[in-house]
C-alpha cells in the first residue's frame, strides 16, 4: 500500500538584515509524520491566495496537519486587538483559514495541533481567549517553557471524555501534557464538540462527530511522541484515518 501525503503547514518569518522572509517549521512535525509511516510536504502560506491554490494543495494531499505558530490575526474572529496579542501572520491567516474551510467540505482528515485547535475553531466560526493570562486567569502556567520547562516535558494533566474519539485513540481517560501556548479556545464552533480540558477548564481537545477524522488538541504531541506512547498513537490514527 502507499504511503499517504501529509500537508502540513507552517510559520513564517520577517525579513532581517541578512535574509528575507521564509517559511518556518519545526522538525517535531516532519518527524512525527514520517515515523507514523507518512510523506509529509509543507504547504507554504501565499500573500495573494486563490481558489485554485487550495485546489491544489488539497488534491496532493490525503491529510491535513494544522501546526502550532504565532496568534491568530482576531480580525477573523470578530474582535478587537487585545493588548497582549503576541505576533500574527495575516498572510498565514488568510491561508489556512480557508483551507481548513475547503477541506473540511471534502472531508478530508485534519489533525490540529496547539495554534492548530484554534486555527479548526476559527474557520468555522468560533472565537479565542487572546491572553489566558489576563483573560481567563490560572494556577496553570500554559506556556512552561517560561518555568523553565523543555517542550517535550509534561506539565498538567487533561481530563478526556470517555466516549470521544481522542481517548479511543490515547486509551485513556486523563494523560499527562505539554503546554506551550498563551491563547485557547473560547466559544467553541458549531459542530465541534470538546473532548478534553485542562484542571483549570481551559479546552484541550475538540473533535467532530460528523466527519470522517477532525480532531484537534491543544497540547504539543509531536514533541513527546518520542517519549510517549500515547502521543505518537495520535499521529498513527491521523495515518490509518487516511
Amino acid at each position: 500500500m502507499s504511503r499517504k501525503v501529509v500537508g502540513i503547514t507552517c510559520g513564517i518569518t520577517e525579513a532581517t538584515g541578512t535574509s528575507g522572509p521564509r517559511h518556518v517549521l519545526n522538525d517535531a512535525y516532519v518527524r512525527a509524520i514520517e515515523e507514523a509511516g507518512g510523506i509529509p510536504i509543507v504547504l507554504p502560506s501565499l500573500s495573494l491566495p486563490s481558489p485554485e491554490t487550495w485546489m491544489g494543495y488539497l488534491d496532493a494531499i490525503d491529510g491535513l496537519l494544522l501546526t502550532g505558530g504565532a496568534d491568530i490575526d482576531p480580525t477573523f474572529y470578530g474582535q478587537p486587538r487585545h493588548e497582549k496579542l503576541g505576533e500574527v501572520q495575516p498572510v498565514r491567516d488568510a491561508t489556512e483559514i480557508p483551507l481548513v474551510q475547503k477541506a473540511i467540505e471534502r472531508d478530508l482528515p485534519i489533525f490540529g495541533i496547539c495554534r492548530g485547535i484554534q486555527t479548526l475553531n476559527v474557520a468555522l466560526g468560533g472565537t479565542l481567549y487572546q491572553d489566558l493570562p489576563s483573560e481567563f486567569p490560572s494556577e496553570i502556567h500554559h506556556r512552561q517553557t517560561d518555568l523553565g520547562y523543555r517542550r517535550s516535558d509534561f506539565s498538567h494533566s487533561i481530563t478526556i471524555e470517555p466516549d470521544s474519539r481522542l481517548a479511543a485513540i490515547v486509551g485513556c481517560t486523563e494523560m499527562p501534557v505539554n503546554s506551550l501556548h498563551h491563547q485557547a479556545v473560547r466559544d467553541v464552533a458549531p459542530g465541534l464538540r470538546v473532548v478534553a480540558r485542562a484542571p483549570d477548564g481551559v479546552i484541550e481537545g475538540l473533535e467532530s462527530d460528523r466527519h470522517h477524522f477532525i480532531l484537534a488538541v491543544q497540547f504539543h504531541p509531536e514533541e513527546t511522541a518520542v517519549h510517549d506512547p500515547r502521543s505518537k498513537r495520535l499521529f498513527e490514527a491521523f495515518l490509518a484515518a487516511l
